[in-house]
């Protein structure tokens, strides 16, 4: 197969590289893609002119599947593009996408499914919402209804922290129109855990469980990131647990969204909050998580290409997905300021310290004049593999520590919870 990997950040660069292990892969484009994806796969730009006309340009090249990575492709209708012209694309198509795309919408299609969920309401007017904050109990959190790239999302601790995360997304509009509406819901207490599902629109497959980490300082303070480390699988969620969610949140989410006649056709991320009684959906994604992308991959023994194409024509075969017993643990090192304004530019050095066994995960870097630098909030992640978590945490923390440009920052605390 010739395969296109459609997106330039971290997850791009962990599915290029797995992708190109894949033996039924005879050549790999990305698109834009990083320094990173360019060792394992030929970047290329992608043309002007909307998805139709990448379509158009990926029929040119001969491209037997193409695998959308980021979220806003999805929404835009880039799958739905490729299918017009009757090429494969692995994705939701824009009308499942919205999944993602509108959080109130995502609990709709929840109550239908009879998915467990937090208690929310919806919000257009301000005066309805800051109303209604005015008369809730604290912490509760507060959600852009639109793509917000993981920062629109508050857990206020205080009334005065949700009248202001209100207005970030009403008044002053901190994330466009994506902040026009507003879901309000109770918060919920335990652990988070990320857990994937590939689906052909009726059969599915679950990936290994995943935790992802996004306040930017160690203990989980600080402001919300898109994610700046991520371990597999967390010891605290069984096998019967990931049986329960695929009873109670996967199929009855997918046999919902068939009788919208809304099929989807992609990987369904569902990120739940789990206690020790019971869990429930936080959000809904329409794509492969980041940072968790980069820990599962590692564990999948299968050939991928060949598992998402299935997918993507409606003939996924389970028994073709299979994880190793290895675990996984991954660190971010972003850039000073990030989530909030950052500078970019800063020469890195370090890489080739770094030990053959780990893999670095390009996400916010560039060639400038043949040296690498930063080129983002999230710059490269670092993640070993080995048979225990103790070991894994060690060798990623032991290799990022060899990573070096001005400003580095990484939490110190990934995946210490399973150790401690």
């Amino acid at each position: 197969m010739r395969v296109l990997v459609i997106g330039s950040g971290g997850r791009e660069h962990a599915l290029a590289w797995k992708l190109a292990q894949s033996p039924s892969v005879e050549k790999l484009y990305c698109s834009p893609g990083n320094p990173g994806t360019a060792a394992v796969a030929e970047n290329v730009g992608l043309p002007a002119g909307g998805w139709g006309a990448v379509a158009d340009w990926a029929e040119r090249l001969g491209i037997d599947l193409t695998v959308v990575g980021p979220e806003d492709p999805l929404i835009e209708g880039a799958v739905d593009a490729f299918e017009a012209r009757g090429l494969v694309a692995f994705g939701p198509r824009q009308s499942a996408a919205l999944l993602e795309g509108s959080k109130s919408w995502a609990k709709e299609v929840m109550a239908a499914a009879g998915v467990p969920t937090a208690a929310s309401a919806t919000f257009d007017s301000y005066d309805d919402a800051r109303s209604y904050l005015l008369a809730q109990p604290t912490p509760i959190v507060v959600k852009a209804d639109g793509l917000a790239r993981g920062k629109g999302v508050t857990v206020a601790r205080t009334r005065e922290e949700a009248l202001a995360a209100l207005d970030d997304c009403m008044r002053r509009r901190v994330f466009g129109d994506s902040g026009s509406r507003v879901v309000v819901e109770e918060c919920l207490t335990g652990r988070e855990v990320s857990v994937f599902s590939i689906s052909d629109g009726e059969r599915f497959v679950t990936l290994p469980p995943a935790c992802d980490y996004k306040p930017i300082f160690d203990g989980d303070r600080g402001p919300n990131t898109g994610g700046v480390g991520s371990y597999s699988p967390p010891g605290f969620v069984a096998p019967d647990l990931i049986q329960q969610i695929e009873r109670r949140v996967v199929a009855p989410t997918l046999a919902t969204l068939r009788a919208m006649g809304r099929p989807y056709r992609g990987l369904l991320y569902t990120g739940l909050m789990v206690s020790e009684s019971d869990f429930k959906v936080l959000e809904f994604n329409a794509r492969f998580g980041d940072p968790e992308t980069q820990v599962v991959l590692p564990r999948l023994d299968c050939d991928l290409a060949a598992v998402l194409r299935d997918a993507a024509i409606g003939r996924l075969d389970p028994a073709r997905v299979r994880a190793r017993p290895s675990v996984a643990c991954g660190v971010v090192a972003t850039s000073a300021g990030y989530p909030g304004a950052y500078e970019t530019g800063k020469p890195i050095a370090g890489l080739d310290a770094i030990d053959p066994a780990c893999l670095v995960i390009h996400a916010g870097t560039a060639l400038r004049d043949g040296q690498l630098v930063t080129a983002g909030g999230r710059v490269l992640m670092v993640v070993a593999t080995a048979d225990d978590m103790a070991t894994a945490r060690r060798m990623a923390y032991d290799n990022i520590r060899r990573v070096r440009f001005e400003g580095i920052h990484y939490r110190t605390d990934i995946a210490l919870r399973e150790v401690a």
